[in-house]
C-alpha cells in the first residue's frame, strides 16, 4: 500500500520514547519485558495517507432477490454490527454492483457467514457478476427459504441473518445500508447438548489485505484480563 509517508521529527521521536518508557499495562504480567531499544523498534510508526486500515474484517455472502424473483449472491467485507437493541447491522455496497439495485428495490437481504468450506465461493462471488451467471447453480450452493424476507438463505452457511433496510446512506464510493435484523438461523450441527452455539467448529474466515484467513487459536475470553485467579 502506498501513501504519503513522513519521517518522524525530534518531537515525534521524544514522544514515542516517552510512550515506550511508560508502556506495559497492556502486557500480561507474566510476560518477560523487552529492552528499551527493542520496544522502540517494535513500536516505530510511519504516517500514511488516509485509507481503510481496519483489518481483518468478516467476509460474508449476502443473498438478495429482485422484484422479478431473480436471486444473486454478493461478497461483502464492509459489514458489521451497529446496534444491539434493536438488533441492527450494516453492509456497504458500491452502486455499480449488480446486487445494489436489487437491495434498493426490495429493501431486504440476508447475511450468510462464511467458513473454510465456503472460502472458494466467497472469493468467486466477489469477482464474478450475477448479471451473466446463476451463482447458486455455478457453485452448487443450496437455496433455503427465509422466514421474514424474500431473499434466500445459503443452506451451507452456519449462520443466516435476515435483514430489512431502514436507511441507505450515500457516502461516496460505497452506499451504506443500515438494516434491522428480523431473524437469525443457526445450523444445529454446531449446537451442543446444552444449546450453546460453537461457531469456531465451523471454521469461520476473515479477510485482510487481499487474503483470506482462518481463525485457529483462542487467545482469551471476554473479561479474562480482570478475572480473579
Amino acid at each position: 500500500m502506498s501513501g504519503n509517508r513522513k519521517k518522524p521529527g525530534n518531537h515525534q521521536k521524544n514522544r514515542r520514547a516517552k510512550a515506550v518508557k511508560s508502556s506495559g499495562i497492556h502486557r500480561n504480567p507474566n510476560q518477560k519485558s523487552s529492552s528499551k531499544k527493542a520496544l522502540e523498534q517494535k513500536y516505530s510508526k510511519q504516517e500514511w495517507k488516509p485509507g481503510n486500515m481496519v483489518y481483518p474484517v468478516p467476509a460474508v455472502l449476502v443473498t438478495v432477490r429482485d422484484r422479478a424473483g431473480k436471486d444473486n449472491i454478493i461478497t461483502v467485507a464492509w459489514t458489521g454490527t451497529i446496534c444491539t437493541n434493536p438488533p441492527m447491522v450494516y453492509i456497504s455496497v458500491r452502486p455499480e454492483r449488480h446486487s445494489y439495485h436489487m437491495i434498493k428495490e426490495t429493501g431486504e437481504f440476508v447475511i450468510n457467514l462464511t467458513t473454510r468450506e465456503l472460502v472458494f465461493a466467497t472469493d468467486y462471488c466477489g469477482v464474478k457478476s450475477g448479471r451473466e451467471i446463476d451463482k447458486f447453480q455455478e457453485l452448487h450452493l443450496t437455496r433455503q427459504a427465509a422466514s421474514k424476507v424474500l431473499a434466500p438463505l445459503i443452506e451451507e452457511s452456519p449462520v443466516n441473518i435476515e435483514c430489512v433496510v431502514t436507511e441507505c446512506l450515500e457516502l461516496g464510493s460505497h452506499h451504506m445500508f443500515l438494516a434491522e435484523v428480523k431473524a437469525v438461523h443457526i445450523s444445529e450441527s454446531y449446537l451442543d447438548a446444552k444449546g450453546a452455539f460453537h461457531l469456531d467448529q465451523a471454521e469461520p474466515i476473515v479477510y485482510s489485505h487481499g487474503e483470506y484467513f482462518g481463525l485457529s487459536q483462542v487467545l482469551g475470553t471476554f473479561g479474562y484480563s480482570i478475572k480473579k485467579k
